[in-house]
């Protein structure tokens, strides 16, 4: 099993490494347009600013690239936000496999802390990556921006108001939250991705 975990000005990307070898697998990091077009599978990882990410993507090739892979694709936290259409940090255009909006966290009450930062349960499960996973699964959020709820959501959850968890689109998913943060839960979502 060939694994490229895709790198750029990304954060999180050794965790990903690391839960990843947990379960198995040892993935190569890269940011080499052939090794990733030719990988099974493609992690696509980050914690980080949307605009200067997607900068970035666009001054090294990675924006066409990662469009037009074939092979099944995780997106993760801001992985999956740079996947969308437009985000509100930064104001900048992403890749638009999935055309819905990144929208900014507004507090409504003073109890409402941004970033959503800790555990949350998911809700609406569907598709390959929640199988054998609970309805109210508890799973891992850090992020200040949200997908609202739309007709691509495979998971949702609800942090001052819903908003979309997960993500499914041809062989295209997607994750908000983390699953290299989410024990055991986590490793299984990634077991399914693998196993796609």
């Amino acid at each position: 099993m060939n694994v490229a975990i895709i790198k750029y000005n990304a954060g999180n990307i050794r965790s990903v490494d690391n839960a990843l070898q947990r379960i198995g697998i040892h993935a190569t990091i890269t940011n080499d347009l052939t090794a990733l077009q030719q990988a099974d599978k493609v992690i696509f990882p980050g914690v980080g600013e949307a605009a200067t990410t997607f900068q970035h993507l666009q001054a090294h090739g990675l924006d066409t690239c990662i469009k037009e892979l074939k092979q099944p694709v995780l997106g993760i936290c801001l992985g999956m936000q740079l996947m969308c259409a437009h985000s509100e940090e930064g104001d900048t255009a992403g890749l638009s496999i999935f055309d819905v909006e990144v929208k900014r966290f507004i507090s409504q009450v003073k109890s409402d802390k941004i970033p959503h930062i800790g555990w949350n349960q998911l809700h609406d499960l569907k598709g390959p990556l929640f199988k054998g996973i609970e309805e109210d699964a508890f799973v891992y959020f850090v992020h200040s921006f949200y997908v609202p709820c739309n007709t691509y959501s495979s998971a949702n959850a609800t942090y001052i108001h819903p908003f979309c968890a997960a993500l499914q689109k041809d062989n295209f998913y997607a994750t908000q939250f983390h699953p290299e943060k989410s024990g055991d839960i986590g490793e299984r979502i990634l077991k399914n991705f693998i196993e796609l």
